[in-house]
C-alpha cells in the first residue's frame, strides 16, 4: 500500500454551497415536547429522568431512547439505549450512549452511527461535537449504500476506515486522517489525509479524480482535472493530460450561467511529440502544434423563443477526433447558430450551418465540398376556419455557398450532390384542407394547395450532366394541387380482441414539375420510398424538388389489440402515376428518383408490419417489393427483446443494387446488440456490425459492468475497421470506476455502439 493523496480536496458539482454552519438554530420560543412511560423529578439533584419509550421533539430535533436524564444544573442531557436522533437536516444519528448540551450544539456519543439524507453512512466507536460546528469521530468507517434503503442486508463493495474523522460545519468539509480504502473487505490503498465536501456542498474547488486512457497512436494517457468554483454562477475545469507517445495536452472549460441560459467556452492544445506514428499523408502527421476553441450557448428568451449556438474552430480538420475530445469527436461536427420560436398557431426557425468534416485529409477536400448554409422555416396556421377548413402557410428560405463541386461518378456518368458557387431559394406554399364524415363512416378530406419558388442562381454549370440545367441567373416555378383523401375505418371486436381496418385512397391532380432536374438539388437527395411516406402529398424529402403530375395512392392500414397484451400493426399499399410527367423518372443532378420504385406508372409495393408481445418481445419489418416479380428491393427487419435480465436487438437491412441512383451492388448488413444481467448489479454486453456482402465485420465490441448506484465499474473493448483510413485509431479499450460521493475515474471511452 502506498500514499495515494495527501490533504486532497475533491469537489462536487452543481449549485452554490450552503454556507450555514452546523450550529443549531433553535427559536427562542421553541417548546419541548416530551413523551415517556415514566417521568421522575429529583428536587435534591435537580434532575429530570424519563424512562421507557422516551420521545423528545424540540426545535426540529427528534430524539428517541430508552432513558433520558436532564441535569438542570449543568444543562446537559444524557440518553441511554437504542438512541436515534433526527436532525432538522434529516440526518439520523444512532448510538448506545449520548451526552448532549440542552441546545444540541455539543455532545459526546458512544457506539455512534450516522445516516445522511444522501444515503451515506458513518460508524464510529465514539463521537464528539465541539464548538457547535465540528463533529469528531474516532475509529470511523465511511461508505455509501443506496441499495440499503430497500435491502438492509446489502453490503457495499467499498468503505473507508479512518482513525479520525472531522466534519467541519463552517468549511463544510469531512477530513479523514490515517485512512485505509478497502474493496471486497481488503485494503487497497493507504491515505494519510483525505478531505472531501460534506453532503450539503454542491460545488467546491479542488482536484477531480484522475482519468486514464489508451489509444493506439496516442499511447497511455493520464488526466488530472482541477475544478474551480469561481462564483455561484461561474465555474471552470482545467484538464492537463500526459500522453506517453504525443506529450502534453492541455484542455480547459469555462461555464457561465445566466437567469435564462448558459454559455460554455472550451479550448485545447498540444505540441505533438511524435507525429510520425500517424499514417503518412494525413493531417495528423503533418501538424506539430494542434488545438481548438469551441463554444456553446443556450438561452431561453421567453417561454416561446430560444437562441443559441454550437461552434468549433481548430487548427486542422482532425484534431478533436484524433484526441477524442468529449462531445467534439463526431465524424462531422455541425457548427450552427439558431433562433427558434413556437406559438400556438405558428413556428419560426432561423439557422446558420457550417459542417466541419473531421477526416485526415490534409487539404480538407471533403470539407470544402460541404455547403455553408442558412435556412429560415416558418409555418402559420390561420386561427379561424376558412370555408370550414384549415388554412396554413409554409415559408422556407435557403441560402447555400460552397467552394468545390461535390460530385461522384456512377456507371460512367457524374452525379452532383452540390455545385460550386451560391444559390438562394424562397419558397411559399398555401394549403387548405377540410374533413367531412359522411353517413356510414366514410371520412373525406379535400385539399387545395398553391406553391411558388424564386431562385437566385450563381453556381457553376455541372459538366457532364445529361439533363437540362438552368443557366440563367434566376428562375421561378409554381405548383397547384387539388387532392382528395378517402378513409373508411372498420372496427371489428370479439370477446378477446379489437381490430381496426382502414382502407385509404388518395388522388392528387397537378401540372408537371417546372424545371424538373434543371435546378440545384440540396435538400431532396436522400429519398427512400416506403410505407411511412406512401400517403404523403409530396414524397420528396425537401423543398428543392416538387412532385408533379397526377398521382393516386392506395393502401390498407390495420391495428389489432388483444386482451392478453399482444398488439399488431401493419400498412400495405401502392402508388400510381396517372398523368403528366413523372418527377421521379426525370433526370436529376443526383438521380433522386431513379430506382426508387416510383419511376414507373405503377409503383413497387410497400409494406410495414409489427408485433409486440407482453413478454417483451417485438418484431418489426418493412419492405419494398418489385411490382413485377415481388422480389425484395429493400427490407429492414428488427427483432427486440426486453427482459428483466436479458435484452437484445437484431437488425437486418438489405438494399438491392440501384445503379442509376449510385449503389452499384447489393448491400446487406446485420447489426446486433445484447446485454445479459447474470447476477444482481453485474452484466455483460456486446455489439457487432457484419457486412454480409463483403463477409466481414465492420465493428465489434464487448464489455461488462457492475452498477449498484454507489459503485460503478465497467470495461469495454471496441474495434472499428475503417476502410476510409480517416480515423487515427482502429481499436480502443475503455474503463470506468465510480465511487459515489468520492469521484469518477475514466480510462478511455466506455460507450459501445448500440448502447449509447
Amino acid at each position: 500500500m502506498g500514499a495515494i493523496v495527501s490533504a486532497a480536496t475533491l469537489p462536487a458539482w452543481a449549485q452554490a454551497p450552503d454556507i450555514r454552519t452546523m450550529e443549531p438554530n433553535i427559536p427562542d420560543d421553541a417548546k419541548l415536547i416530551l413523551a415517556a412511560n415514566e417521568l421522575v423529578y429529583n428536587k435534591d439533584t435537580e434532575k429530570v429522568i424519563a424512562r421507557g419509550a422516551v420521545q423528545i421533539n424540540y426545535g426540529g430535533y427528534k430524539l428517541v431512547a430508552r432513558q433520558v436524564e436532564y441535569n438542570q444544573k449543568t444543562g446537559r442531557l444524557t440518553a441511554h439505549g437504542n438512541i436515534e436522533l433526527i436532525e432538522p437536516t434529516g440526518n439520523r444519528i444512532y448510538g448506545d450512549e449520548m451526552d448532549l448540551s440542552d441546545d444540541f450544539a455539543n455532545g459526546f456519543v458512544n457506539a455512534l452511527r450516522i445516516e445522511t439524507t444522501d444515503l451515506t453512512k458513518l460508524a464510529a466507536t465514539s463521537g464528539e461535537r465541539v464548538n457547535g460546528e465540528e463533529m469528531i469521530l474516532n475509529n470511523a468507517v465511511y461508505t455509501a449504500c443506496t441499495p440499503c434503503a430497500t435491502n438492509p442486508t446489502h453490503r457495499s463493495l467499498w468503505q473507508i476506515k479512518a482513525e479520525r474523522v472531522v466534519q467541519n460545519g463552517r468549511t463544510k468539509t469531512i477530513r479523514l486522517e490515517r485512512a485505509r480504502f478497502e474493496m471486497f473487505g481488503r485494503p487497497i490503498a493507504y491515505i494519510p489525509a483525505l478531505e472531501v465536501p460534506d453532503h450539503t456542498v454542491k460545488r467546491k474547488s479542488g482536484f477531480l479524480f484522475p482519468q486514464f486512457g489508451y489509444e493506439q497512436k496516442l499511447g497511455f494517457g493520464i488526466t488530472t482535472p482541477y475544478y474551480f468554483a469561481i462564483a455561484p454562477d461561474m465555474d471552470a475545469t482545467v484538464s492537463p493530460t500526459v500522453l506517453t507517445r504525443q506529450g502534453f495536452l492541455l484542455e480547459g472549460e469555462f461555464r457561465k450561467r445566466f437567469h435564462n441560459g448558459q454559455v460554455t467556452l472550451r479550448a485545447a492544445g498540444i505540441n505533438q511529440m511524435n507525429p510520425d506514428v500517424f499514417t503518412g499523408n494525413t493531417s495528423d502527421r503533418y501538424e506539430d502544434f494542434r488545438g481548438m476553441v469551441a463554444s456553446e450557448g443556450r438561452f431561453k428568451i421567453n417561454p416561446r423563443w430560444a437562441f443559441g449556438w454550437d461552434v468549433m474552430v481548430q487548427t486542422d480538420n482532425n484534431f478533436s477526433r484524433t484526441y477524442d475530445l468529449d462531445g467534439l469527436d463526431d465524424r462531422i461536427h455541425a457548427n450552427q447558430v439558431y433562433l427558434s420560436g413556437l406559438g400556438r398557431r405558428n413556428s419560426f426557425d432561423l439557422r446558420a450551418f457550417y459542417f466541419d468534416v473531421q477526416d485526415a485529409d490534409p487539404v480538407d477536400k471533403l470539407e470544402r465540398k460541404q455547403a455553408i448554409a442558412q435556412t429560415l422555416d416558418h409555418e402559420y396556421i390561420v386561427p379561424q376556419p376558412v370555408l370550414g377548413g384549415e388554412l396554413s402557410i409554409t415559408t422556407n428560405i435557403t441560402n447555400v455557398q460552397r467552394d468545390l463541386d461535390d460530385f461522384y461518378s456512377v456507371g460512367g456518368s457524374d452525379r452532383f450532390r452540390g455545385l460550386a458557387g451560391g444559390t438562394t431559394r424562397l419558397t411559399s406554399e398555401v394549403e387548405w384542407k377540410r374533413q367531412f364524415i359522411v353517413p356510414g363512416g366514410l371520412v373525406l378530406t379535400p385539399l387545395l394547395a398553391a406553391r411558388g419558388d424564386i431562385h437566385r442562381l450563381d453556381m457553376t454549370a455541372p459538366i457532364g450532366y445529361a439533363g437540362d440545367y438552368e443557366n440563367d441567373n434566376s428562375a421561378t416555378r409554381a405548383m397547384l394541387t387539388a387532392g382528395l383523401e378517402a378513409r373508411y375505418p372498420i372496427l371489428a371486436t370479439t370477446d378477446y380482441s379489437t381490430h381496426l381496418f382502414e382502407p385509404i385512397a388518395q388522388i392528387y391532380v397537378r401540372p408537371d414539375e417546372d424545371l424538373a432536374g434543371a435546378l440545384p438539388n440540396e435538400d431532396s437527395q436522400s429519398f427512400v420510398f416506403d410505407a411511412t411516406n406512401l400517403f404523403e402529398r409530396d414524397k420528396f424529402s425537401g423543398f428543392d424538388r416538387i412532385e408533379g403530375g397526377s398521382r393516386a395512392n392506395l393502401g390498407l392500414r390495420y391495428t389489432g389489440t388483444f386482451d392478453n397484451g399482444v398488439r399488431l400493426r401493419s400498412i400495405i399499399g401502392q402508388s400510381f402515376h396517372l398523368g403528366g410527367v413523372n418527377s421521379f423518372a426525370t433526370d436529376d443532378l443526383v438521380n433522386a428518383g431513379a430506382n426508387s420504385g416510383l419511376e414507373t406508372d405503377s409503383s413497387d409495393y410497400v409494406g410495414m408490419t409489427g408485433i409486440d408481445l407482453p413478454n417483451g418481445l417485438s418484431v418489426a419489418s418493412s419492405a419494398r417489393l418489385d411490382k413485377s416479380d415481388l422480389s425484395v428491393r429493400r427490407s429492414d427487419t428488427s427483432l427486440r427483446f426486453d427482459g428483466a435480465r436479458f435484452e437484445t436487438e437484431l437488425t437486418y437491412t438489405r438494399i438491392a443494387a440501384q445503379p442509376k441512383y449510385g449503389l452499384a451492388d447489393n448491400a446487406s448488413e446485420l447489426q446486433s446488440a445484447a446485454a445479459f444481467k447474470f447476477k444482481d448489479y453485474w452484466s455483460v454486453f456486446g455489439s457487432l456490425t457484419y457486412d454480409l456482402n463483403r463477409k466481414s465485420l465492420s465493428r465489434n465490441g464487448i464489455g461488462f459492468s457492475y452498477d449498484d448506484r454507489d459503485t460503478v465499474f465497467s470495461i469495454v473493448y471496441e474495434q472499428t475497421r475503417d476502410k476510409s483510413s480517416s480515423t487515427a485509431n482502429d481499436w480502443s479499450i475503455g474503463a470506468r470506476l465510480m465511487f459515489r460521493t468520492l469521484g469518477d475515474i475514466h480510462v478511455g471511452d466506455t460507450t459501445l455502439a448500440g448502447f449509447e
